[in-house]
């Protein structure tokens, strides 16, 4: 499978093959000029529909207001301040806002408050092509039912319920970004109605709210004041049974409490400091114990005292002259070893500082000691009084408890007196407040230009659509390309040298093709070819020498010097992969070109099923190839000469065909073609072979052992590249003898759109002045 780039279908050029680029721009803005006019041509019928569209299309207009929603437009008529709503309660309450606006209700409200119930452009709006066919239709049907008649109040109901609906449809409701702001737009055939119907829907809106908010607090404020008639008359009640409880029992108090609850209370709190001082003198007494109790030896090193126990104390001027001590007693022993005097002196002062500080930690010990006996003392003094109280206070405690009973009723029934109380203040501050949570801050105004269909947009997206379908045809036309069409095609698909191309001869005048043919016929399609004398098809070199046909041949001729140069005598065949791709006008005028050059050659038509050149001549031959390889006549007696161009021709009689030989592959491959062939070489220094076609028979894969090489023809725009490479691949004999490759019957004025940028067909006008066609 041939590799193929994207998004054209030839492959690249070996040279190309490995290449990072994985679009190959050049090739693509080579495609597009190609294509330049289909693609202009669906651009300006899509434009055409789009300006259709915008004649047919009725005008319309939208107006739009924005409505704030704020919690804070209200906040004079409320008595306390509300939590900010976070993001969660703000999005439900916008929510909220936009189905009420897009409510059944709401649209009622507006057809009322507007009067649109009799409103013809809302009611029946202009229609579409298709909404005007649907209507029609469902008239259609409806004739043939029978209608019943309708009252004039129904019919006005019927009105405002359709109106309404018309509103519903038409109504656009949304959230602005994410602000708390909603916008309400409306749209229209008429300017008027579009900003009438979104003004009236804005202050709609408004007025429901307030009205939402009145006759909720007025229900509210009904409700409360039944409710705190009876509260106000079990809370009173509930306070007169808590005094008489008192009373009957004997129950002092003062402050609201009770004296022996007071008297205990102060007991307890006296109690949990005297506890604290304890455990604060138990903690130094026992830091202070431990330092005594690992010995004298390890008292200076223990002796850790807080910043408040140093604070002007002996132990830490005792401590200070101990560690001055130790550092002479250490200098003195490195300097002059410890046996020194002095430094002997020095131990017996750190033991005699060490003593101190251990008798001074035992003092402060005891007095830690005492300290902590007078805390313990205290605190079970308290504790005592606090028994002999609660002992006094245990005869009372059913009577505290059931009074706490009745206190807590009453309590309770005064607090939600005083909360229904307040609710009852702020529902009728609230209900002689009109205040709505909204406000208009964009009003709607009359739109001065429609909204829709937009003339500068249409007309963009039909050109953008247009360029869509073009590039579509194009790339479909370009996915369909699998013929040759450059050199670099033959190179980077066969493998083989390019000698050029054959323009197409014959050619009649372009005339102007109509849509159909300029979008779906192959612009590469070959002309018919103009009645010519038959014979002048094969004498084109030679009657036209400076032209391009000639001057590829030339190219061919040089090729075959160049890579048969040690043969003095050479064979060369010329086939094709299928029929009329011209071979035999290429062999022909091959040879007479290698005749004029003063070259003996030799001419053989061994097409022996189609011998398209021997119809050529004229007269038509007697004799011929056939005849010289049965032996009926000598070879060089059938050969025929032209004397103008000294070409020797070797033809075959109009009687061969199937009928008279069907093996003409081994009529070729026999040994009397091969001695034909080997006498042709000792007489001529060329023997040009015309072929039959690799596709439909084998003759010419017969014939390759006998040829020195081949020049293959293939028709410029047509022939597949497929059936080509698979027609060489399976015959190796003649792919490996192949001399080159030649486009025949190429369309040289569309030569060039194939090119890519720099590429030597491009500047192919640039080399008419060396040409005389």
């Amino acid at each position: 499978m041939n590799q193929r780039s994207l998004p054209l279908s030839r492959p690249l050029p070996r040279e190309m093959e490995h290449s990072d680029s994985f679009i190959d721009l050049d090739r693509l803005l080579a495609a597009v000029l190609r294509h330049v006019k289909a693609i202009a041509i669906f651009t300006l019928v899509f434009m055409a529909l789009g300006a259709a569209y915008l004649a047919v299309t009725t005008p319309v207009y939208t107006s739009m207001t924005q409505i704030l929603l704020d919690d804070t437009l209200s906040r004079f008529a409320e008595d306390e301040e509300k939590s900010a709503q976070n993001s969660q309660q703000l999005d439900t309450r916008i929510a909220s806002a936009v189905e009420i606006l897009k409510s059944g209700t709401l649209a009622e409200r507006v057809v009322s408050e507007a009067s649109l119930q009799d409103n013809e452009t809302l009611l029946d709006p202009p229609q579409s092509l298709a909404s005007i066919i649907k209507s029609w239709l469902k008239s259609v049907t409806s004739a043939f039912s029978v209608a019943s008649p309708v009252s004039e109040d129904a019919a006005r109901s019927g009105r405002e319920a359709k109106a309404a609906a018309m509103l519903q449809q038409g109504v656009k409701v949304e959230r602005v970004a994410r602000s708390a702001v909603v916008a309400v737009s409306y749209t229209s055939p008429d300017p008027l109605l579009a900003a009438k119907v979104a003004r009236t829907y804005a202050d709609a809106y408004l007025s429901d709210q307030l009205g939402a908010n009145f006759d909720a607090s007025e229900r509210a404020s009904v409700w409360l004041q039944e409710r705190l008639s009876d509260l106000g008359q079990r809370a009173q009640a509930a306070s007169m049974e808590v005094e008489n409880y008192k009373r009957a029992n004997n129950l002092t108090s003062a402050r609201g409490e009770l004296m022996s609850e007071q008297q205990l209370a102060d007991l307890n709190s006296q109690l949990i400091i005297a506890q604290a001082d304890a455990a604060s003198a138990s903690a130094r007494y026992n830091q202070f114990k431990s330092i005594i109790d690992k010995g004298p030896e390890n008292a200076v090193e223990n002796a850790t005292l807080s910043a408040k126990e140093m604070d002007g104390s002996v132990i830490q001027s005792l401590k200070e002259r101990y560690l001055a001590v130790s550092k002479r007693e250490a200098d003195i022993s490195s300097a002059f070893g410890p046996d020194h005097a002095q430094a002997v002196s020095l131990r017996a002062e750190k033991t005699d500082l060490s003593g101190q500080i251990f008798r001074e930690l035992q003092q402060l010990t005891a007095s830690y000691n005492n300290e902590y006996q007078v805390a313990r003392s205290r605190e079970e003094s308290l504790r005592d009084s606090i028994a002999n109280v609660a002992g006094t206070n245990s005869d009372a405690n059913q009577s505290i408890v059931h009074l706490r009973e009745l206190e807590q009723k009453a309590d309770a029934l005064k607090a939600v007196y005083e909360s229904y109380l307040a609710r009852y203040e702020q529902a009728s501050q609230q209900r002689s407040f009109p205040i709505a949570k909204a406000r208009v801050i964009s009003d709607a105004g009359v739109p001065v230009s429609p909204s829709a269909p937009k003339k500068t947009m249409t007309l963009a997206l039909s050109a953008v659509l247009g360029l869509m379908f073009g590039a579509a045809y194009a790339f479909f036309r370009e996915m369909q390309e699998r013929s040759f069409r450059l050199s670099t095609d033959v190179r980077s698909i066969l493998g083989h040298k390019s000698l050029g191309y054959l323009p197409l001869v014959g050619k009649k005048p372009r005339q102007k093709r109509n849509l159909k043919e300029a979008l779906f016929t192959k612009p590469d399609r070959a002309e018919a070819e103009e009645a010519l004398p038959l014979e002048r098809m094969t004498r084109i070199a030679w009657d036209a020498p400076r032209s391009v046909f000639a001057e590829t041949l030339r190219n061919a001729k040089l090729a075959c010097e160049a890579m048969l140069q040690p043969r003095p005598n050479k064979v060369i065949g010329v086939v094709s992969s299928a029929p009329n791709e011209g071979k035999t006008t290429v062999a022909a005028n091959f040879a007479i070109l290698l005749a004029a050059s003063g070259k003996r050659t030799l001419l053989i038509d061994a097409d022996l099923r189609n011998p398209g050149l021997s119809r050529m001549l004229n007269p038509p031959p007697k004799t011929g190839l056939m005849e010289a390889l049965s032996g009926e006549v000598a070879w060089m007696q059938a050969v025929k000469v032209d004397q103008k161009t000294k070409l020797a021709v070797l033809p075959i009689t109009p009687k061969i065909g199937p009928a008279r030989d069907p093996l003409t592959n081994e009529t070729l491959s026999s040994p009397a073609m091969a001695e034909l062939i080997e006498n042709a070489r000792k007489t001529f220094d060329y023997v040009v072979v015309d072929l039959a076609p690799l596709g439909p028979v084998v003759d010419a894969k017969t014939f390759a052992p006998q040829a020195d090489g081949f020049i293959f023809v293939v028709e410029w725009g047509k022939t597949p590249s497929r059936l080509v490479k698979e027609l060489l691949d399976a015959e190796p004999e003649i792919n490996t003898k192949i001399l080159g490759v030649i486009l025949n019957k190429t369309d040289m004025t569309e030569l060039p759109k194939y090119s890519e940028y720099g590429g030597p067909e491009k500047f192919r006008k640039h080399y008419s002045k060396y040409y005389a066609d």
